[in-house]
C-alpha cells in the first residue's frame, strides 16, 4: 500500500501556540482552561492528567490561579470579568482570531453593523460577536441574502463582513459577491486562516488523486469537518475518525494509495498511531526511523536564514523581545534590530500578542535558536518603497545620522541616502551639522540597489514646497489680510519677512511708530512677528506689509491710559528755552513749560532739571488733536490745580511735537 501524508496535517500555528501555553502554565503551577483549549477531547484529556482543569464560566475559577484563554477566544465581556475577579489570564487566543476581534470591535465603533460568516454555536463565532453591538451571524450565502433582503428595510447603517478563520473559501465568496452586488458602502475581510486554505487545497488535491482519504480530528470541530466535506466531493471512500482504533478495517494493509490529512487541532502523535496502523510495514518503517511526531512538527514548518516569517510576540525584556514562531525553535529580536533609532524602546514597538513579519538571520539548530530582525526586513521593503519614490518621484522622511566631507547622510527606515552638499539646503558657509539627527524630506534622485548607492535631495523638496506654497499665497492673498510670518532678513531700509512661501517688505516706516533708524532697533532675523498686507504688485510679485497696528501707537496707548489730573513719572528727554519735554511713555512726551517747573520764577529750566532726570509730573492739560501734553511740577509743589502755563511765545509755538518723532522739532 502507499500513504500520502498531507504536509499541512496536524496542529496549526494558533493551535500549537495554545496548547504550548497551557503546558508551559501547568509547569509553574495550577491552571484552569476557559473552555476546552482546542476541539481535540483527546488532546484535553491528556492535559487534564497534567492537572489542567476545564471550566464553563469565568465565576467557576478559583480566586488567583491562572486562567488560559482558549484558541476560538472569548467575548470582550467575559476578558473583563476575568481582570475584575483578579485572576492571572494567558490569554492563547490564535492570532488570526484576535485579528477579527479588533476588525470588529472598530466597526462597531464606527456604528457599522458587523456580519459574521460561521456557526452560531460555534465559541470562535460567539467570541467573535462578544467584540461587537448586535453582530449578525449567518451560515451560508442563503442565509446572507435572506438577512441582507430584511436589514434593507430595517437599518441603513454600513456593513462590515468577517468570516470564522475555518470557513470554506468557497463560501466565503459567494457571500463576498453578494455583498459587492448588493452594498454599496461595505467592507469585507477575508478572515480564513491562509493555513486553512492551504490544509483545504491539499486535502482537495490527495482526495483527486488518492482512492481513499482518512481524514484525523475531533469531530466537533468545525476544520475537521470541512475537510471531510471537501473529501467527500472528490473521492467516494472517506473515514472520518478522532483516534487509531476507529480506522476501518478496510484501510488496513489496502493495496491501493490512501490520502490522509488531519484538522487543525489534531497532534502529531496521533496521526502517527493512525498510520502505524494502517499497515503492520508502515509500522515496522516508523519503529526504526525518527520520531513521527518530531519529523511531522519538522514537516509543518522550516526556516532558513535569509527568510520571511511570521511570528506572535510572546515577551519583551531588556536586551530581546520572544518571538513564538511555530516551530521547535525559540525565535528572538535583539534591540539592537529593531530599529535604526537607538532612542526606540522595544515596548513602543511591539506588545504581547502581537502578529509581526520579521527577517531571519540566523538559525541555530545546535540551541534551537533564531535570530530574527525587524530593521532588516525593514530596510528590505524600504528598499522597494525607495525604488517605487524614485521612479514616481515622491518625496521621503528620513534622519539625518552624520556628516561627511561630501554633504550629509540620512537613514530612510535603515536605508543609507547620501545628500551631496549643495542639495542639503545649507548655505554654502553655513554649518550642516545643524541637521543632524533631525528629520526630512528629501526627493530620491538616484538609485543603484546593486551597489546599495542611493542619492537624495533636501533643496528639490524644498523648492517644491516652496513654490506650491507661492502659488497658493498668490491665489488667496488681498490687501488687509494678516498673516503670522518669519523674519527672513534685514536691510536700512526694512525687514523682509516669509509670509508661507513668498517674501513680503515691511519698510522701516512701518515697523514702529517712533522714528527708528534701523530696523534691527525693533526686530531679528527668525522672530515671528504678526503682518498685515499694506499692497501688492501681482506682476513684479512685491508684497509690502505692515507691523505697526493702530493698538501699538503709543499715543492711542497714552490716552486710554491717562487723564488730565493724574499724577505721573516722567522723564526729562530735551531742555528747551522756553521749557522741558519729559517722556510719560516710550513715544509719548509732554511739555513742562518753564511756569510750571518750579514754584518760584527761574531763569532757564537747566538750573533745576537735567536731561534724564525722573520728576513726578501732574497731567493738566491735553490737546487730543495737537497731540500736545501740558505737566506741572509747580501744580505739585503748591497744591494749587488752577496754575495754567503762560500764553507760548512766537518761539515756543514754533515747536511742534510728534509721536513718530519723541524729540522736538525746531521748524
Amino acid at each position: 500500500m502507499s500513504v500520502h501524508l498531507a504536509k499541512t496535517a496536524g496542529y496549526c500555528f494558533g493551535v500549537s501556540r495554545a496548547v504550548r501555553l497551557v503546558e508551559q502554565a501547568a509547569a509553574r503551577g495550577p491552571v484552569v482552561t476557559l473552555g476546552s483549549i482546542i476541539h481535540n477531547r483527546l488532546v484535553v484529556d491528556k492535559l487534564a492528567q497534567q492537572g489542567v482543569r476545564v471550566i464553563d464560566r469565568p465565576e467557576q475559577a478559583p480566586p488567583g490561579v491562572t486562567v488560559v484563554i482558549r484558541a476560538h477566544g472569548v467575548p470582550r465581556a467575559v476578558m473583563e470579568q476575568l481582570h475584575r475577579q483578579g485572576n492571572p489570564v494567558i490569554d492563547a487566543t490564535c492570532p488570526y482570531v484576535k485579528r477579527i476581534h479588533q476588525i470588529v470591535a472598530k466597526a462597531s465603533a464606527q456604528g457599522r453593523q458587523c456580519i459574521i460568516l460561521g456557526a452560531p454555536d460555534h465559541p470562535e463565532v460567539t467570541a467573535i460577536a462578544g467584540w461587537g453591538e448586535s453582530c449578525i451571524i449567518v451560515e451560508d450565502e442563503k442565509k446572507l441574502a435572506d438577512t441582507l433582503r430584511d436589514f434593507g428595510e430595517i437599518d441603513k447603517k454600513p456593513l462590515t463582513f468577517v468570516c470564522q478563520t475555518t470557513s470554506l473559501g468557497e463560501i466565503q465568496a459567494r457571500c463576498a459577491k453578494i455583498i459587492k452586488k448588493q452594498c454599496t458602502n461595505a467592507e469585507i475581510f477575508d478572515t480564513i486562516c491562509y493555513a486553512t486554505e492551504n490544509r483545504q487545497s491539499e486535502a482537495r488535491q490527495l482526495a483527486e488523486q488518492c482512492s481513499a482519504m482518512v481524514v484525523v480530528g475531533d469531530r466537533h470541530s468545525a476544520n475537521t469537518r470541512h475537510l471531510a466535506e471537501i473529501c467527500w466531493e472528490h473521492c467516494a471512500r472517506v473515514a472520518l475518525i478522532e483516534q487509531a482504533d476507529e480506522l476501518p478495517d478496510e484501510l488496513r494493509n489496502a493495496s491501493f494509495p490512501i490520502g490522509v490529512t488531519a484538522g487543525a487541532s489534531t497532534p502529531a502523535w496521533i496521526i502517527k498511531e493512525v498510520i502505524g496502523n494502517m499497515s503492520d510495514e508502515i509500522k515496522n518503517e516508523t519503529a526504526q526511523t525518527e520520531d513521527f511526531a518530531e519529523l511531522l512538527e519538522q514537516s509543518i514548518k522550516t526556516i532558513n536564514t535569509g527568510e520571511k516569517v511570521t511570528g506572535v510576540v510572546t515577551g519583551i525584556a531588556g536586551t530581546e523581545v520572544y518571538v513564538d514562531l511555530g516551530t521547535k525553535h525559540a525565535g528572538y529580536i535583539p534591540t539592537s534590530e529593531i530599529s535604526d533609532d537607538p532612542a526606540v524602546k522595544a515596548a513602543d514597538v511591539f506588545h504581547v500578542g502581537d502578529e509581526i513579519e520579521v527577517y531571519v538571520i540566523r538559525v541555530n539548530d545546535a540551541e534551537g535558536t533564531v535570530m530574527l530582525s525587524k530593521k532588516r526586513l525593514d530596510a528590505m521593503k524600504m528598499w522597494d518603497e525607495v525604488e517605487a519614490a524614485y521612479e514616481n518621484k515622491t518625496p521621503v522622511e528620513g534622519i539625518i545620522t552624520e556628516q561627511n566631507k561630501g554633504g550629509l547622510v540620512a537613514s530612510v527606515k535603515g536605508v543609507r541616502v547620501f545628500i551631496p552638499a549643495s542639495q542639503t539646503g545649507v548655505p554654502k558657509d553655513g554649518d550642516m551639522s545643524t541637521m543632524l539627527r533631525k528629520t526630512v524630506k528629501m526627493r530620491i534622485t538616484e538609485v543603484n540597489r546593486s551597489r546599495h548607492r542611493v542619492v537624495g535631495s533636501i533643496r528639490a523638496v524644498a523648492s517644491e514646497e516652496r513654490r506650491a506654497a507661492t502659488e497658493r499665497i498668490w491665489s488667496e492673498i488681498e490687501v488687509g489680510k494678516k498673516y503670522h510670518g518669519v523674519v527672513k532678513s534685514l536691510t536700512s531700509y526694512g525687514a523682509f519677512v516669509d509670509i508661507g512661501g513668498v517674501d513680503g517688505m515691511v519698510h522701516v516706516s512701518e515697523l514702529s511708530w517712533s522714528r527708528i533708524k534701523n530696523p534691527a532697533e525693533v526686530v531679528k532675523v527668525g522672530d515671528e512677528i504678526d503682518v498685515f498686507v499694506i499692497a501688492l504688485d501681482p506682476e513684479k510679485k512685491k508684497i509690502s506689509l505692515g507691523y505697526k497696528t493702530p493698538e501699538m501707537n503709543p499715543w492711542n496707548i497714552f490716552m486710554n491710559t491717562y487723564k488730565v489730573g493724574d499724577v505721573v513719572k516722567a522723564k526729562i528727554v530735551k531742555l528747551m528755552t522756553f521749557g522741558a519735554f519729559a517722556e510719560i511713555i516710550p513715544g509719548v512726551d509732554g511739555l513742562i513749560h518753564i511756569s510750571q517747573i518750579a514754584d518760584r520764577r527761574i531763569g532757564k529750566p537747566e538750573d533745576v532739571l537735567a536731561e534724564g532726570q525722573e520728576v513726578e509730573v501732574k497731567i493738566i492739560g491735553i490737546d487730543a488733536d495737537a497731540k500736545r501734553i501740558s505737566l506741572s511740577i509747580r501744580a505739585l509743589l503748591t497744591g494749587d490745580e488752577s496754575e495754567q502755563a503762560e500764553e507760548p511765545t512766537e518761539a515756543e509755538d514754533a515747536v511742534v511735537y510728534s509721536t513718530e518723532n519723541p524729540q522736538p522739532v525746531e521748524e
